[in-house]
């Protein structure tokens, strides 16, 4: 069964609350929610400007609060770029207490990225290596913990496919997962439904997101991701994609969630939910 959420990151370009997007996203009927954590204090979203979420937060209080609201988390957005040398530093302690967090919050899938440019300095195979002891230290608390940990194509490596072939390869597990991207894919050159169909086996958890003409103009195959979308979805060129990806899921028999991504509006939000629903009816 395919089944709709939001991410919480759709209200950021706004300045809202974790509180006010969660409210939105209920008041929609959507009920799995994505957010991004904050591995530390951040004044900004403590003021009530960024819907993130701190990790050093009460994982139980936001759970209860969340239930209230009759949602469930699909996935947290543990998306600090993992791999190359940063990762090493700051993105593993990143994702593993974000895998914590997930937890305690009955959250099944962590999602991680690369950044956005080619690393300086370090080949590919380089690049490779690192990844691959990055993750391996992150997997072990996956497994602990029960909780996959979901690479979404963003930057340069994951959206390689020989690459992101390898890291499956390379670890087999079933705790290292894929979540698509309609809107990254897209953008770095990609036929959404392609890049589908070759990690299908993998797939756990998806983000549909469209794309505006204008950027697709400026961006398609010169950038390899979007932070957000400035258009609902449907309303862009990307949308014939998108319904294809969904018919191939529904005839495949997927299931999971797929995280609308927009810019955060009222009107796009509706117009998302309203271009999506018939498309994953009867899934």
């Amino acid at each position: 069964m395919i089944e709709l959420g939001f991410h919480t990151d759709n209200w950021r370009p706004l300045s809202k609350s974790f509180e006010f997007a969660v409210e939105r996203g209920a008041a929609l009927g959507l009920k799995h929610v994505e957010f991004a954590v904050i591995n530390g204090q951040d004044f900004i979203q403590e003021m009530g400007y960024d819907p993130a979420i701190s990790l050093q937060s009460n994982p139980r209080a936001l759970r209860r609060y969340l239930e209230s609201k009759g949602l469930s988390v699909s996935q947290i957005d543990g998306s600090y770029p993992l791999m190359g040398p940063k990762g090493s530093a700051f993105g593993i302690h990143y994702v593993q207490q974000t895998i914590r967090f997930a937890a305690e919050l009955d959250c099944p899938i962590v999602d991680t990225t690369d950044g956005a440019v080619e690393i300086p300095g370090l080949s590919r195979e380089e690049v490779f290596r690192i990844t691959c002891d990055n993750y391996r230290q992150c997997l072990s608390w996956a497994e602990d913990y029960n909780v996959i940990l979901a690479v979404e194509p963003h930057g340069p490596y994951t959206n390689d496919p020989e690459f992101l072939h390898r890291l499956f390869d390379y670890f087999q597990s079933e705790y290292l997962r894929f979540n698509l991207d309609t809107g990254n894919t897209f953008i770095a050159g990609h036929d959404p439904l392609e890049f589908c169909k070759e990690f299908r086996t993998y797939l756990v958890h998806c983000h549909i997101k469209d794309v505006s003409e204008s950027l697709a103009v400026a961006a398609r195959g010169h950038d390899t991701g979007i932070g957000t979308s400035f258009v609902p979805v449907g309303g862009g060129v990307n949308a014939e994609n998108i319904k294809r990806v969904i018919q191939y899921l529904k005839e495949t028999n997927w299931s999971g969630v797929m995280s609308i991504e927009c810019y955060g509006t009222d009107e796009f939000m509706q117009a998302s939910v309203d271009f999506l629903r018939p498309l994953v009816a009867d899934s």
